[in-house]
C-alpha cells in the first residue's frame, strides 16, 4: 500500500554544537597558551549533520533528540530549523546541559574532545511514535554513545519496520571499543548499514576489510563502507560496487561521513539503483569538506548532479 507521509526521514540521535579550532592546534600543557588560526561554533553531532545534509538534498526531515535548557541547546534547535528540519520531536532536559565537542582540526585529520551532556540521555519512551508513523525512513547515528536508548534500538527498529519504514544505521566510533551493545540484534532490522572502514573491521572483528564487508553483508541487506579519500564500497547480496572519490580542496573533514549517509539515503528513497546511491553518497561526502564544519558546504542535489553524469 502506497501511503503519502509527511516526512521522508525521521532522524533519532544526539545533538551538540561543535567548537572547531584549526591551525596549530596541538595543545601544550604547563599553562602554555597557543594562538590558533581560526575558531567557529557550528552544528555538531553526526545525527544533526545527517539531518541537515538530507534536508539540503530536498528531503523532508524531522528530528528526535534531547538538549539541555541552555544556549547550546537553543543554538542546535535554531540551526536545525533554519535548515528546514522539523524540531518538534526535540525534548528539553532542564537538569542536564547540552553536550559539546571541541574539534582540533588539521586538514584531513582531527582530534575530538566531547562532553556528552544530554547526548546519551534520550530514552525509547520519549520518542514521538507519531513522527515515525508519518515518515518513510528512520535514520539513527552514534549508536554507541546513546546509552539510554541503545538497549531499545532493536525494539525501535522493529517498530519502524512494522510501521512500513526503511531503516539506516551509522554506528560511528565506539569510545569504549566494545563494538557490541546489542548491535547485531539491531542489524536484523536494518536495511542500510553505513559504517566507515575502521568501524567495519572492529565490528566484524576482521583485519582485512573485504572479509569484514563479507561478514557484515551476511547480516544486513545493504552495507556501504566509507573509505575516506578512496571513496566507498558497497555489498548487497551478490552485488558489489565501489566508487572513487572526487577531487576537492579539503578544508575540514568533520561530518563528511554523515553527508555521505545523507546522499546515500536520498538516492535510496528516490528509488535509484545502489551503484548510483553509492556515487551520490561519495559526492556529497567529498563536497562537504570544502568548508569548516559539517554542514557549511553540504551540496544540494543540483550541485551534486554533474558528478553523477557518468553513471
Amino acid at each position: 500500500m502506497n501511503v503519502k507521509r509527511a516526512f521522508d526521514v525521521v532522524v533519532v540521535g544526539e545533538l551538540n554544537p561543535d567548537l572547531i579550532l584549526s591551525g596549530d592546534v596541538e595543545p601544550v600543557f604547563g599553562q602554555v597558551e597557543k594562538l590558533v588560526a581560526h575558531a567557529s561554533m557550528v552544528i555538531g553531532s553526526s545525527s544533526a549533520i545527517f539531518a541537515c545534509g538530507a534536508a539540503r538534498l530536498g528531503l523532508n526531515v524531522a528530528f528526535v533528540g534531547k538538549v539541555g535548557k541552555d544556549q547550546f541547546g537553543q543554538f542546535m534547535r535554531d540551526s536545525l530549523s533554519e535548515r528546514g528540519v522539523d524540531t518538534t520531536g526535540i525534548l528539553t532536559d532542564p537538569a542536564t546541559p547540552t553536550g559539546l565537542s571541541v574539534i582540533l582540526s588539521k586538514g584531513s585529520d582531527r582530534a575530538i574532545l566531547t562532553y556528552p551532556g544530554t547526548m546519551p540521555a534520550l530514552k525509547f519512551a520519549e520518542i514521538d511514535q507519531g513522527l515515525l508513523a508519518h515518515a518513510r525512513h528512520l535514520h539513527l547515528a552514534s549508536f554507541f554513545i546513546q546509552d539510554a536508548l541503545r538497549p531499545d534500538v532493536p525494539r525501535l527498529f522493529a517498530l519502524a519496520r512494522q510501521l512500513g519504514l526503511t531503516v539506516s544505521l551509522d554506528t560511528n566510533y565506539d569510545p569504549l571499543e566494545t563494538w557490541d551493545g546489542g548491535l547485531l540484534e539491531a542489524l536484523r532490522y536494518t536495511n542500510l548499514f553505513l559504517p566507515n572502514e575502521t568501524e567495519s573491521r572492529r565490528i566484524a572483528r576482521k583485519e582485512i576489510l573485504l572479509e569484514a564487508v563479507d561478514w557484515l553483508a551476511s547480516r544486513v541487506e545493504v552495507v556501504a563502507v566509507k573509505c575516506g579519500e578512496r571513496g566507498a564500497q558497497l555489498r548487497s547480496g551478490a552485488h558489489k560496487f565501489s566508487s572513487p572519490s572526487i577531487p576537492v580542496q579539503v578544508v575540514d573533514t568533520v561530518g563528511a561521513g554523515d553527508s555521505f549517509d545523507a546522499g546515500f539515503v536520498c538516492g535510496y528513497l528516490s528509488g535509484w539503483d545502489l551503484e548510483r546511491c553509492l556515487r551520490l553518497g561519495v559526492v556529497c561526502g567529498a563536497l562537504s569538506t570544502r568548508a569548516a564544519g559539517g554542514t557549511t558546504a553540504q551540496p544540494s542535489l543540483a550541485e551534486a548532479a554533474p558528478y553523477l553524469q557518468d553513471l
